[in-house]
C-alpha cells in the first residue's frame, strides 16, 4: 500500500463493531491514516455490558480510563481479576487472554485504547471456550 505520509487529524465520528462485541470510536489505524505500528481508538462500554473473551496475538495494549470504572478477568483461564477507574492506566501484554466489562448497572465507562497492531481487528483472537468461565 502506497500512502502519502503526512500528519492527519481524525475527528472521531465513525464507529465500528469489533469482534470483541463492543462498538469503538474509529481513530488512528492503518485504515484511517496509514499508521504502521500503532492503533488508537475510543471505547465506551454501556452499563452491565461485557466483551467476548479474547487476546491480541503479538501485540501489546495500553488503556487510559477517562471516566467510570471497568473491570477485567484475565489470565490463561481468566482466573485473575482487576478493576480500573478514571485516571488509571492499564497495560495488557501480547497474547494475554482477557474479558473486560462494565460492572456498573447505571453508568457508562470510557477509555482510550492504544495497541501495537496498526490494523485494529487483525490480531484479535476470540476465545469462546472461556466466555462462560466467569459470571455474566
Amino acid at each position: 500500500m502506497s500512502l502519502v505520509r503526512n500528519c492527519k487529524v481524525i475527528r472521531s465520528s465513525k464507529t465500528y463493531h469489533g469482534k470483541q462485541g463492543f462498538d469503538y470510536g474509529e481513530a488512528i489505524s492503518t485504515e484511517s491514516v496509514g499508521s504502521e505500528g500503532i492503533c488508537m481508538h475510543l471505547l465506551t462500554i454501556p452499563p452491565g455490558q461485557r466483551a467476548k473473551a479474547h487476546l491480541h496475538e503479538n501485540h501489546e495494549t495500553a488503556i487510559y480510563m477517562i471516566q467510570g470504572k471497568a473491570a477485567m478477568w484475565f489470565g490463561e483461564k481468566l482466573e485473575q481479576h482487576m478493576e480500573v477507574e478514571a485516571g488509571d492506566f492499564l497495560y495488557i501484554p501480547a497474547g494475554m487472554p482477557h474479558l473486560p466489562y462494565n460492572p456498573s448497572e447505571s453508568e457508562t465507562c470510557t477509555a482510550v485504547i492504544a495497541r501495537t497492531d496498526p490494523n485494529e481487528q487483525e490480531s484479535v483472537v476470540l476465545l469462546p471456550e472461556l466466555d462462560d468461565i466467569v459470571g455474566k
